[in-house]
């Protein structure tokens, strides 16, 4: 018994924290003898910035701390970090926070407006056609980073994210040639097998009144391919991927390869199928149809690639002739 094999064409479509500070100080302060830090730097909307202490001058640990968000008083104790609400975009919440040490008292002021920005990462990779999920960040691929900003003043005016001002960095260095107004997207190439890389975006109004950011951490990992079967009623059975086996009737059988995650940069991957180790197709479909009569079973292999290094192969054990109500690898 022999294969024919026939070529059916398919077309593979490539896929796709945030806040200001202001530090002062309130009240009847005695110089500056301490240091208030707040984090993260680019708090989110209604989410949480923690307040830390250090000071060279005061024994904090003897010491007596209150801190008050907006004139309410959210914590009285011993000097520890604090975590305090914020609320929406663009509010601004004031917090004072006061420092008792030694019969004296020193007090200081900050204001945080929460904003919001996110970071989007838009692998540039291999993906079936409709497929509803994302794909991966590709190994030797690139990868289009979008910062989505939604930055707001105290009284909830949106500001035109077009109109804003983006400064990129990739891995702690400034990319200045994809920085600038409008420029909300850069594209970044993967970082290394086994790496990560690091994007960081940050977003200022034209007059520097309202700030965002976010970062965003990128790792390459490994591609992958699946086999389907292409019914001639139903179509790519995309809900069922084939693995350990497939029986193929007296009727010709059309399976279809999905490549995931390869890079498409400089276009689709390549994709070979070999049977018994010889080159039988090229392309993502192969039609297979037994001929003569007996009983067999071969092995079906397939290869995506792009370039030399960046590959995903598959193994499939093919029975033909088999005799109905048979079950041939579980299935």
């Amino acid at each position: 018994m022999r294969f024919v094999f026939f070529t059916i064409l398919a077309l593979i479509l490539p896929a796709a924290a945030s806040a200001q500070f202001t530090i002062g100080t309130v009240g009847d302060t005695v110089g500056s003898t301490f240091t208030l830090t707040a984090l993260p730097q680019y708090p989110t909307p209604f989410s949480k910035t923690t307040l830390s202490f250090l000071s060279d001058s005061l024994d904090l640990t003897n010491a007596t701390l209150s801190v008050s968000a907006d004139g309410k008083k959210v914590y009285e104790g011993s000097v520890r970090p604090v975590a305090v609400t914020l609320g929406r975009a663009g509010s601004v919440t004031s917090i004072v926070a006061t420092i008792s040490s030694g019969g004296a008292t020193y007090n200081q002021s900050l204001l945080v407006q929460p904003q919001d920005v996110a970071i989007i990462a838009e692998p540039i990779s291999s993906l079936p056609p409709l497929y509803r999920g994302k794909s991966l960040v590709p190994l030797e691929g690139s990868v289009r980073v979008v910062a989505v900003a939604n930055l707001k003043n105290a009284s909830g005016k949106t500001v035109d994210p077009v109109t804003l001002s983006y400064a990129w960095e990739v891995d702690g260095t400034q990319i200045a040639n994809s920085s600038g107004i409008g420029k909300m997207v850069i594209m970044v190439a993967s970082p290394l097998q086994y790496r990560s890389r690091s994007i960081t975006v940050t977003a200022r109004s034209s007059d520097g009144s309202l700030v965002g950011g976010d970062t965003l951490t990128l790792t390459a990992l490994e591609p992958s391919v699946r086999i389907y079967e292409n019914d001639s009623l139903l179509g790519i059975r995309f809900d069922h991927a084939l693995s350990g086996g497939f029986s193929i009737g007296e009727a010709e059988s059309t399976l279809y390869a999905a490549p995931y995650s390869l890079p498409t940069t400089v276009g689709a991957p390549l994709v070979q199928w070999f049977l018994n180790g010889t080159v039988a197709q090229t392309g993502n479909s192969i039609t297979l149809k037994p001929t003569g009569s007996g009983q067999g079973s071969a092995s079906l292999s397939l290869v995506a690639s792009v370039g030399d290094s960046v590959r995903a192969t598959m193994i499939l054990p093919l029975t033909f002739g088999a005799k109905s109500g048979s079950n041939f690898f579980g299935l």
